[in-house]
């Protein structure tokens, strides 16, 4: 998360060996970019000149050019060289932490996998690589036929290796795949808009990830025709966007794992979460048992709701507003803070006042807990039930 709490009163972070590695590496790219397009500024700017001068002159003779290898000349270029080459470097650090987190997040037998398909790749391109010695080609054609043979085959077993992972004996035993620490949230928890609430206490860790297809059915909801379907969806999209500018969040970086195969929004959830050794951040139970049966970590909000509710007790003492009438006779209805229904006998003719209850019986329920309580110190009257007429025979 992003925070802005810099200790000791400095502004400036410290710099570790990682970010020190970074700074070197890319001025070296800026300082071979700037050596790169000085050296070839003489030779660039007397072949603009010569160009220029023949078009003005229309092909007669020129007077010798000038030189272009003073200091004026040349600085422009380097500085030139200097920003482009600091920016490929950037680029080039910022490619290989991403290769970097994705080979730390495969497991030991997929590494296996790529170093051995690779050598078997090596060894199937010897016969074609001493054919392609023989042929008199020129040295470029030579080099990048030999290149894309060798990057081919090298490919192909590394496909072949793992299209047969279950049998290769560095796969036996393996243990379930090691979590990524991602969370993946899907459309109707963005809407519900309790997860903002929850990782701004902390209490959510890891990365947070939003994968495109989400995106696109959130702004599909939004753009209803239904106004209750586009109030929510706008609420989603708000959501996300006070998120997206408090927390680290990623999106729709990873969705080539999960690409479109005419699969609903929930099946390619469930499919990326596997590939990322993610969990699935949700409120919907559908999602979540599909999840589970392909061994899939799921995070409900729901559940989270329920466990952090207030447990009460038979015999215990509530303080409880009564705010409408039930649906037996006398009852009377009062809410906890926590949502929790509260079903009170003789309650009605106490709605719109503040009673203690005494907790009578405790029933969970799919959706949560219902409570049942009597007033403290009023007896409960239950309705006559009529007795049955007895028949007389005709």
């Amino acid at each position: 998360m992003k925070s802005t709490n810099h200790k000791g009163g400095s502004l400036w972070p410290t710099i570790g060996p990682k970010s020190g590695v970074k700074i070197v590496v890319i001025l070296l790219f800026a300082l071979f970019g700037a050596f790169l397009l000085g050296s070839i500024a003489p030779a660039a700017l007397g072949w603009l000149h010569a160009q220029i001068s023949g078009m003005l002159t229309k092909g007669q003779r020129l007077a010798d050019p000038p030189r272009y290898d003073t200091f004026a000349h040349i600085a422009p270029f380097a500085l030139l060289g200097i920003i482009l080459g600091g920016y490929i470097g950037a680029k080039f650090l910022a490619s290989l932490e991403r290769v970097g987190m994705r080979w730390d997040r495969m497991e030991t037998g997929d590494k296996v996998t790529f170093f051995v398909g690779t050598f078997l790749g090596l060894i199937a391109s010897v016969p074609l690589l001493l054919l392609f010695q023989a042929l008199e080609l020129p040295s470029v054609y030579r080099v990048l036929l030999i290149f894309g043979v060798v990057l081919g085959l090298g490919a192909i077993s590394v496909y072949a290796l793992q299209s047969m992972a279950e049998i290769l004996p560095w796969n036996r035993g393996r243990g379930p795949k090691r979590r990524s620490g991602i969370k993946i949230l899907d459309t109707n928890i963005i809407i519900d808009g309790r997860i903002y609430d929850i990782v701004k206490t902390g209490f959510v860790d890891g990365h947070l990830y939003v994968p495109g297809f989400v995106l696109e059915e959130l702004q599909f909801i939004a753009d209803s025709h239904d106004g209750l379907r586009r109030q929510r969806g706008k609420r989603g999209l708000d959501v996300l966007r006070h998120m997206q500018n408090e927390f680290e969040m990623e999106v729709q970086i990873h969705d080539k794992l999960a690409a479109d195969l005419n699969d609903g929004v929930d099946a390619r959830l469930v499919r990326l979460a596997k590939a990322l050794g993610a969990d699935v951040v949700t409120n919907d139970t559908n999602l979540r048992r599909v999840a589970e049966l392909q061994d899939v970590r799921v995070m409900s909000v729901n559940d989270l709701a329920l466990a952090l509710r207030t447990n009460i007790l038979p015999q215990e003492t509530l303080e409880l507003h009564l705010i409408r009438e039930g649906n037996q006779y006398g009852q009377g209805i009062g809410y906890l803070d926590d949502g929790t229904m509260v079903v009170v006998e003789n309650g009605k003719n106490h709605i719109g006042e503040t009673v203690e209850v005494v907790v009578t019986q405790v029933h969970q329920t799919e959706r949560g807990k219902m409570i049942f309580g009597e007033i403290d110190g009023e007896e409960v009257i239950r309705p006559e039930r009529r007795r049955p007429r007895p028949r007389t025979s005709a």
